[in-house]
């Protein structure tokens, strides 16, 4: 409920109706109250369905009130809220809400100002896909992330694998509030929206970069393991790799290092042409960095004077084991804490590897709010995940109401329904996007920072996106990743190092309504971002900020460095899939929670566009890796005297959550059950099945299931089995979910809103190069459009149009570029190759 001592939080004058139920809705819920929001939880009898301590955490902020929504009563008192609300979160199958009598429909003609947001596990449109039990892992299988586990699983030949991180139900929780609040922003001319954010359909957006396919890929920007896979697929080898036999494969500046305590320390290091610098310097080791080649990353490799660069990602074969070996000498000297203060002074991106149990009890967590301590009634001191988006000047983000016990909230929704509904707005003729018109300079990098840019452009800003003349990051960042992270952007080079370079950033601030940046408080001043710095340039401007460690408070790691990556080993993702400190594994491969840190930055913005409606001044929008990889641990980031054990599925040989919630063989391949209620009833409703209901224990079911699924094929099973709450999901191709999901961008109009998938062929890119890319689909307004963002210009493209529009005449511009303070092309190819 609203905090009644701070009525001027980011969104304390926006009430919010809660029917959401497990993660995604209830994960939207949280995030609004987490800001101010006024958040009424809608309780079936019996309480919430999800049983489990998450969920007191997922309720705090909020106060909860019982409704029997099959009754009359109930229905019609669910109706009264919605009239005196903002917006309302569902998260059922299509179809629940409007047999209920509370579908968009009804409840907009009742209330046209509502926001209502729908969040089914697959679109409401897709035939095949709309009907299904959208259990968490049910998406998870439906997309392919169970078998596109990472290059170290290809490599050891481990298919499927099975992990309980709740991807979707994360992505599309960031989608749905960001959504909510930039449709909130356009209300008072536009009227009210029904928005539709399939979960799968978010999965797919945050797996971008592992689906990413480029015509005619160079050999250039392959990873080691990339290279092996290949290597091996076309002699028709085994993919049998042990995991240490993995270890010759990995670059020396992307690897986990074992220290003196036996703590894994990891190093994320490579691609910005400082860092290996930095790394080697740290350990002692600059006698090896003198013999290590370093020249241009954007070299056309025909042009390179050896057969690699530091600057590039990957190290060379030549050296790679040679800079891996001392540098796993110098790592046993020390401890992994003793490291982590030497890497945070130095500027070194690379963390110690944690388990989660580890994080939530870790001093910079604590410290910093990425946990926080709430007295919970039921559990005590209980710690939880902070906000995964806040705002620089709201001093409630570190204090929690807890979650409500039963139906506490009955005297408050009595006063609510007292309440006159509230007022029409109003409805335009003609809808424009969310944020059309809304000005937005990009000074981020990599994948997170970029994420804000291009999502913003789908619903109408205009990105100006500036980096340096020099640029610090390989081309495999900047161009490879860009391709995605850079849509629907235009392009300038420019030195901020210089005083006309400062001079020109000046002008764009002045011009600009927000600013994206990816850096710590430290290199945020240093840049002159400082919050007094924009002030007195425009009082009005946002800064969007993501770094990897930040909190709402600073904590010892604060201005620490660090890549998703990292996130995942401080915060014990990576112990977690990899299934203990000996064998930490990254989750899946690119941008994992780099995407997501993207999508909670925006959320944060929305939260900023809202109370600068109300207040008329700027703020600093936050979030971080950090606290992005809290999110997709969501379910499991509680702890408190009495607490189950952190025994969740975990490593490599993981194929589900007991016998109900399982991968397993059929005759013809690999299907996940999902009865994680019915559990035994929906072995009884299938004679080949129902003797294996009777067995008591869980394990003995677990093998025979195992044995029995392999006498018939998938889709037997799954005809048999698929009833009431049951699912069947055959295990998809995450390669092969984008294949049959693309449209070409020459054949016409992109859907974005009919299939759940959507992949669109770029065909005639700038690059010269056809490149695959997930179309922008997540989100789906009944009223307003989504926008495809224009391809990714090529760096520069744009500086001398910049540049005239805040003032310089063509003389300037030119002497600009002539003296090295602006610049139209890093690379003479638009992808050097």
């Amino acid at each position: 409920m609203t905090d009644p001592s701070n009525p001027d939080r980011p969104l304390s004058d926006l009430r919010v109706i809660d029917f959401g139920q497990y993660l995604a809705g209830p994960l939207v819920g949280m995030m609004l109250a987490d800001m101010g929001a006024e958040v009424i939880r809608i309780d079936p009898p019996g309480g919430p369905r999800f049983q489990d301590p998450a969920t007191d955490m997922l309720g705090r902020g909020k106060c909860a009130v019982t409704l029997d929504l099959k009754t009359e009563h109930g229905r019609d008192t669910a109706i009264d809220l919605a009239c005196r609300a903002d917006v309302l979160i569902e998260n059922f199958r299509p179809g629940v809400m409007q047999r209920l009598g509370l579908g968009p429909e009804v409840l907009r003609r009742a209330n046209p100002n509502l926001i209502y947001l729908s969040l089914p596990g697959f679109a409401s449109t897709d035939a095949a896909l709309a009907g299904l039990p959208a259990w968490e892992a049910v998406i998870a299988a439906r997309t392919g992330q169970f078998t596109d586990m990472g290059l170290n699983r290809r490599l050891m030949g481990i298919d499927p694998s099975f992990s309980p991180l709740t991807l979707a139900s994360a992505y599309g929780a960031a989608f749905g509030a960001m959504s909510v609040l930039f449709a909130l922003g356009v209300r008072d001319r536009q009227g009210g929206d029904h928005i539709e954010a399939p979960l799968a359909s978010a999965l797919m957006e945050g797996l971008v970069y592992n689906c990413e396919q480029i015509e005619d890929y160079p050999e250039r920007y392959k990873s080691p393991r990339e290279v092996e896979l290949e290597r091996r697929t076309a002699a028709g080898e085994p993919l049998n790799l042990s995991f240490e036999e993995l270890s010759e494969f990995l670059d020396p500046f992307y690897r986990t290092y074992t220290c003196s305590d036996g703590t894994g320390f990891y190093v994320v290091a490579g691609s910005v042409a400082s860092h290996p610098r930095r790394v080697l310097q740290i350990l002692g080791l600059e006698d090896l960095l003198e013999t290590l080649p370093d020249f241009d990353a954007y070299l056309n490799s025909s042009d390179w004077p050896d057969a690699w660069s530091l600057r590039n990602y990957p190290v060379g074969p030549d050296a790679r084991q040679r800079v891996a070996d001392a540098m796993k000498q110098a790592f046993l000297t020390k401890t992994a804490s003793e490291w982590e203060v030497l890497f945070g002074a130095g500027k070194a991106p690379a963390t110690a590897q944690r388990h989660t149990s580890e994080w939530l009890s870790d001093p910079h967590a604590l410290a910093s709010g990425l946990i926080l301590e709430v007295a919970d009634p039921r559990h005590g001191a209980m710690r939880q995940m902070g906000n995964v988006a806040w705002l620089q000047s709201d001093e409630g983000a570190l204090r929690k109401t807890p979650g409500p016990e039963g139906d506490e909230g009955r005297a408050w929704v009595d006063g609510i329904l007292a309440e006159p509904p509230r007022a029409f707005v109003g409805e335009a003729a003609s809808k424009t996007g969310w944020l059309d018109g809304l000005k937005v300079l990009d000074l981020t990098n990599v994948i997170a920072g970029p994420t804000i840019g291009s999502t913003l452009a789908r619903f109408g800003a205009e990105v100006t996106l500036v980096q340096p003349v020099e640029p610090s990051v390989d081309p495999w960042n900047t161009v490879v990743f860009g391709l995605h992270a850079q849509r629907g952007k235009r392009s300038l080079l420019l030195n901020l190092s210089a005083p006309e370079g400062q001079d020109a950033l000046r002008r764009l601030i002045a011009g600009s309504d927000v600013v994206t940046m990816n850096g710590t408080d430290a290199q945020r001043d240093r840049l002159g971002l400082s919050p007094a710095d924009l002030k007195a340039i425009n009082p009005k401007l946002i800064l969007v900020q993501l770094d990897a460690f930040g909190g709402p408070a600073r904590g010892p790691k604060s201005d620490h460095l660090g890549y998703d990556d990292l996130a995942q080993a401080a915060t014990g993702v990576m112990t977690r899939f990899g299934g203990g400190m000996a064998t930490p594994e990254e989750h899946a491969h690119f941008g994992t929670i780099d995407v997501l840190t993207g999508y909670c930055a925006c959320v944060a913005l929305g939260a900023a566009l809202w109370k600068a409606r109300r207040t008329g001044m700027g703020d600093v929008a936050r979030a971080s890796l950090a606290a992005a990889g809290n999110l997709i641990q969501a379910q499991f980031m509680v702890d408190f005297q009495g607490r189950r054990p952190f025994d969740e599925p975990a490593g490599r040989e993981a194929l589900g959550w007991g016998p109900f919630y399982h991968c397993y063989r059929a005759r013809d391949g690999w299907f996940f059950l999902a009865a994680p209620t019915e559990r035994r009833e929906a072995l009884r409703r299938v004679a080949e099945l129902a003797d294996i209901a009777d067995l008591k224990d869980d394990a003995a079911v677990l093998e025979k299931l195992k044995e029995r699924f392999r006498t018939a094929d998938v889709a037997a099973w799954r005809r048999s089995l698929s009833q009431g709450s049951t699912a069947v999901a055959p295990l998809a191709l995450l390669m092969r979910t984008r294949d049959e999901a693309r449209q070409s961008e020459s054949g016409g109009d992109i859907d974005l809103n009919r299939a759940t998938y959507r992949v669109i062929r770029h065909d005639r890119h700038p690059m010269g190069r056809w490149v695959d890319l997930v179309a922008p689909n997540a989100v789906r307004p009944a009223e307003a459009p989504i926008r495809v963002p224009g391809p990714m210009p090529k760096y520069g493209a744009h500086t001398r149009e910049i540049l005239a529009e805040i003032g310089f005449d063509p003389g300037e511009i030119q002497r600009l570029i002539d003296a090295g303070i602006a610049a139209e092309s890093w690379s003479e190819d638009y992808l050097p190759t």
